[in-house]
């Protein structure tokens, strides 16, 4: 049986019962006395649900750098993030930003190579010059999209990973190497093409590995690329599962998220055998999500020894202020699936995917922020060499503009293997490992649920008392809640829902210090902010 910490507020049982614990001394005596003097404080409290940020200080985590699509990648005691329009930047503290690199030029000293071979390298798309020109020619310019950097411990070189592309799906993943992780990177190939038709598949390498019948049945609709089920080939992530073996995710919208496994020695593609049956190509490689032209991009796959499951985190929506962009995320026990939502389905070509998918930040308001939160997505992961576990990603924010920054938070795996992100960006907190008192846990919380819509609504704070009788209210709901003694797990119950999660005490974004829980249940993410010295 767990260690569970209950209040209960029934006259036959006005104290804390700890199922793993017996009473009898003076000073368990004693706080058995001071708990049940505040369970009836907490049964006889005036409850206040009005939701008012007067003397909360407003804080400002400005990154110092915008980078689009980060991607992490640590080296050493260095972290950096790479990002679209070849960008990446480096810091210590995964807050404090600054540009490596930034900007389509040939002096660019991470990603400039490029141009050294620029017929070769943008020789299919990418470039108004390209075989299908970019869908902004006019304006000149290349598209090179987001990137992810590995270290490959057989080559002993770092290996980018990155897209050129044209149009909605006309697209080439190619890959650079380096001795180093700031560049300069230099171009070894294209590794994947599509979005081309039945005159332009001739420049790609399709038909090295599938025959023309069936790349003329299965990859077209007419003369057209049947983008609806057959991926465009950008957004790669690379990482090493259990056993050393390095695999490449990837896709955006089409025909959803595809996986490869990669050759250590090389860093280049290995094309499978087909196998239709389990949605494995001989060209393009396992299916694992999506599939119709429904919004899904930005895939990230982490491996979690302390789970032993496999991540893969996508965004959602469309990536523009309000075009509803978010984090979700899928489990596997395996490398290549199957991934599974916290319902345990899978997301298949045809079905709303509103209701897929752990959702894990959207729009969002908390106190302490300047401003809201918008279109929080296409997130990397990292476990870094302490144990703490973090997602990065670029958010925009509530005033009416489209600049960017990126964030970094931590997030706690809860009982049940599924990722709880915390409320703020990361300031170097720890979770305790012996969990937290009644006292510190219990309090008035401002209370968000991210819901599971995919639009431009705002989720809004209310007033959540997390009383230490072990009942929990709003001004809506009522319910109840429990935690692990011992350990830093927690479950809020409101109504019929449960959500399963964790306690953490951690800085806002003003350096207040303030006691966060982030539970996760029925697919959605619910956050609660307490703030310490108010109590």
């Amino acid at each position: 049986m767990r260690s569970i910490v209950k209040v209960f507020a029934a006259a036959a049982a006005a104290s804390v019962l700890v199922t793993a614990g017996c009473a009898g001394t003076p000073e368990q005596t004693a706080q058995t006395t001071l708990q049940t003097e505040e369970q009836e404080a907490d049964m006889n409290r005036d409850y206040d649900f009005n939701v008012d940020y007067t003397g909360i200080k407003t804080g400002n985590v400005s990154s110092g750098a915008a980078v689009h699509d980060p991607s992490i990648l640590k080296a050493g005691d260095t972290y950096y993030i790479y990002g679209s329009h070849m960008a990446a930047a480096s810091c210590t503290d995964l807050k404090t930003w600054r540009f490596v690199s930034n900007g389509y030029r040939a002096s660019n000293t991470v990603f400039g190579q490029i141009y050294s071979v620029y017929d070769e390298a943008f020789a299919y798309a990418g470039s108004p010059k390209s075989l299908i020109p970019t869908d902004d020619a006019e304006r000149g310019g290349e598209h090179v999209w987001a990137p992810d950097v590995i270290y490959n411990k057989a080559m002993g070189k770092y290996v980018m990973y990155y897209c050129t592309t044209s149009t909605w799906n006309a697209s080439n993943l190619c890959y650079g190497i380096s001795d180093s992780p700031e560049g300069p990177f230099e171009w070894q190939g294209a590794l994947i093409y599509s979005g081309y038709d039945k005159e332009t598949i001739k420049a790609t390498d399709v038909l090295d590995y599938v025959d023309e019948d069936f790349a003329m049945k299965t990859y077209f609709k007419g003369n057209n690329y049947r983008f609806e089920d057959w991926p465009n080939a950008i957004d790669p992530a690379v990482f090493y599962d259990a056993d050393g073996k390095m695999w490449m995710v990837y896709g955006s919208w089409s025909g959803g998220i595809f996986l490869l496994q990669l050759d250590e020695a090389t860093g280049k593609v290995i094309h499978p055998e087909a196998d239709a049956d389990n949605g494995v190509d001989a060209y393009y490689g396992k299916k694992l999500a999506g599939g119709g032209h429904m919004s899904m991009e930005g895939p990230y796959i982490l491996w979690d020894e302390q789970s032993g499951y496999y991540y893969l985190f996508v965004s959602y929506g469309g990536l523009n202020r309000e075009g509803g962009y978010q984090i979700r995320v899928y489990r596997s026990d395996k490398p290549d699936g199957e991934y599974t939502d916290m319902n345990g389905k899978q997301l298949v070509k045809g079905l709303n995917h509103a209701y897929f998918g752990l959702k894990l930040s959207g729009n969002y308001m908390l106190p302490s922020l300047g401003k809201a939160y918008m279109a929080t997505g296409h997130n990397s992961a990292l476990a870094d060499d302490d144990g703490r576990k973090y997602i990065v990603y670029h958010t925009r924010f509530n005033n009416g503009s489209e600049g960017h920054s990126p964030r970094v938070h931590q997030f706690i795996v809860n009982e049940d293997g599924w990722p709880c992100m915390l409320p703020y960006q990361t300031q170097g907190e720890k979770v305790s490992d012996t969990g937290y008192s009644v006292e510190e846990a219990a309090g008035r919380y401002y209370f968000i649920d991210q819901g599971t819509a995919i639009d431009a609504k705002i989720a809004e704070p209310v007033i959540l008392y997390l009383n230490s009788d072990g009942t929990a209210k709003t001004a809506d709901a009522e319910g109840t809640w429990e935690m692990r003694e011992g350990t830093y797990y927690m479950t809020v119950t409101l109504g019929d829902r449960t959500y399963n999660g964790v306690f953490c005490a951690m800085d806002d974004e003003a350096g207040t210090p303030v006691m966060t829980f982030s539970a996760v249940g029925y697919n959605e993410s619910v956050w609660g902010v307490k703030y310490i010295e108010a109590e």
